[in-house]
């Protein structure tokens, strides 16, 4: 269980992994080029002698086994989905099936020039207005666009279209009204779509106060951006009475859609009166995320809306011929460059077709039970500080830890040496200290026990031996890192040490 990860965590390490990272010396060739076959033109023939130089300071020299080795050794110094548990809370890591990167490099797909003509594509726009109709169906909205490279773009054209409705009806108004469970990029998605921002504070169940809402909505306000479930991963109960405040004073409501996850199959935001929203195929549809990506952050609005959606807009001709239409005068403009990441769009479509509508409704009611499991399990071993009910995701404090001088830096870093990757840290900021685990619903029963079982020994060391907590990792090839550092005072270049 829990200690055989631990040992299997410690196994790999030598004892000065430093030494093996430069593995440069005179004289080692990786590769043996054949004579050249064409006649020889001398560098002096092509650029002034000024520019040349004899040699390259520090340019390695080493064989191909080196290289190999080298690269081979530093993934293994890696975590990744395929090797356990990623509890990120709000980030969703689960794993992505291996069918649909199959699917995606199909070669018709993968290597598909987006100036082809529409004549020789059309399977290709059939897939991506597939899954806009699914993803139409999925949040009730009415119209959908693929164009958006990510959440947080998916966000800003959100935004960037309701300042266009409000333009168009003569005022595109003043403020963004965010509360503070909200993700930490709505406020930039805001400024810079041109607006300024109010914060709305959380009540007692970590939810929007509709009385607050009330007093902070006036005719200045463009619209409200919330997160649902919020970054607690708390239900917005009172969704439909917020939307009616929202709504009694022309402003629009923006869903931040990333946590849609714990939604689908189950309710639909569009039949509650969100007017725009946006989805993350690489959490919610299973495409990879983070370094595995591109991202895809796709935008869905109601019908007032759709004038102003990215051109250009798939369409249907009256042949039935799919094809892009970039005579959108409403429209806000390209928002990334050619028809969006449409690798990410196969991956979506794979993993949504797959599931069915059955099979997605489970993947929801497995994410928000294995989040629940683990609160269970969980509190009073933790600090709960909000005791409203958790769908996929459950936030946790060190408040308990810190009566023994650990902090929730100390419990991520600990949590290493148990083999897996720590929870998401000190998100969000209105818990003090927040541990925000996710489990998502690819985690078997053994995985989230192994997990459970780690966490309740680090909290066994927090009290009878903190010091051991707050040394961690030590069973790592790097000890702990100055990150703040790191952040402040980047090193973006790796040379070798002056011999």
């Amino acid at each position: 269980m829990a200690s055989e990860k631990i040992t299997k965590a410690s196994t790999h390490v030598s004892q000065d992994e430093g030494l093996l990272f430069e593995r440069s010396a005179a004289g080692k060739w990786g590769v043996a080029l054949p004579d050249c076959d064409v006649p020889r033109v001398s560098p002096e023939q092509l650029l002034d002698r000024k520019l040349l130089r004899e040699t390259i300071e520090d340019f390695p020299e080493v064989t191909e086994v080196d290289v190999v080795r080298h690269f081979t050794r530093l993934s293994t110094w890696n975590y990744a989905i395929d090797l356990g548990l990623y509890p990120l809370g709000s980030c969703t890591m689960k794993y992505n099936p291996k069918i649909n990167e199959n699917v995606a490099r199909i070669p018709g797909l993968a290597h598909s020039h987006p100036y082809l003509p529409y004549s020789l594509v059309q399977g290709n726009l059939k897939i991506q207005h597939l899954l806009m109709e699914c993803l139409k169906e999925i949040t009730g909205m009415d119209a959908v666009s693929l164009q958006p490279a990510a959440g947080a773009q998916g966000e800003l054209t959100g935004i960037l279209m309701i300042r266009a409705f409000l333009e168009s009806k003569g005022n595109p108004r003043t403020y963004i009204l965010i509360p503070d469970s909200a993700h930490g990029t709505n406020p930039s998605s805001a400024a810079i779509a041109g607006y300024q921002v109010k914060n709305l504070k959380s009540g007692e169940r970590g939810c929007i106060d509709p009385a607050v809402l009330r007093t902070a909505m006036t005719d200045d306000v463009a619209a409200l951006m919330l997160t649902n479930p919020n970054t607690l991963g708390v239900y917005e109960s009172d969704l439909v009475e917020i939307i009616e405040i929202v709504h009694s004073r022309g402003g629009l409501v923006y869903m931040d859609g990333a946590n849609m996850n714990a939604l689908v199959g189950i309710t639909k935001p569009g039949n509650m009166g969100v007017d725009v929203m946006h989805l993350n195929l690489h959490k919610t549809f299973s495409t990879p995320h983070g370094g595995g990506g591109p991202g895809s952050g796709p935008v869905a609005v109601k019908t007032p809306l759709e004038p102003f959606l990215p051109t250009p807009v798939l369409e249907k001709n009256e042949e039935g011929l799919l094809l892009y239409n970039f005579n959108r005068p409403q429209s806000v403009g390209r928002v990334r460059s050619f028809y969006g990441n449409f690798g990410m769009h196969v991956r979506a479509l794979a993993y949504t077709l797959a599931n069915g509508p059955d099979g997605l409704r489970q993947t929801t009611e497995d994410a928000v039970l294995n989040a629940n499991y683990i609160r269970s399990k969980l509190q009073g071993v933790y600090d709960l500080p909000y005791s409203s009910p958790s769908l996929h995701e459950v936030v946790f404090s060190d408040k308990l830890q810190s009566k023994f001088g650990v902090s929730t830096m100390d419990i991520a870093k600990r949590l290493i040496d148990y083999g897996f990757h720590p929870p998401t840290v000190y998100f969000p900021l209105i818990v003090h200290g927040a541990l925000m685990i996710e489990p998502t619903e690819s985690e078997s029963l053994d995985e989230l026990d192994e997990f459970v079982h780690a966490m309740q020994s680090i909290a066994e060391e927090c009290e009878q031996n903190p010091e051991l907590v707050k040394g961690a990792p030590h069973h790592t090839r790097v000890r702990r890192l100055d990150e703040v550092g790191a952040a402040r005072h980047p090193i973006l270049r790796w040379k070798p040490d002056s011999k």
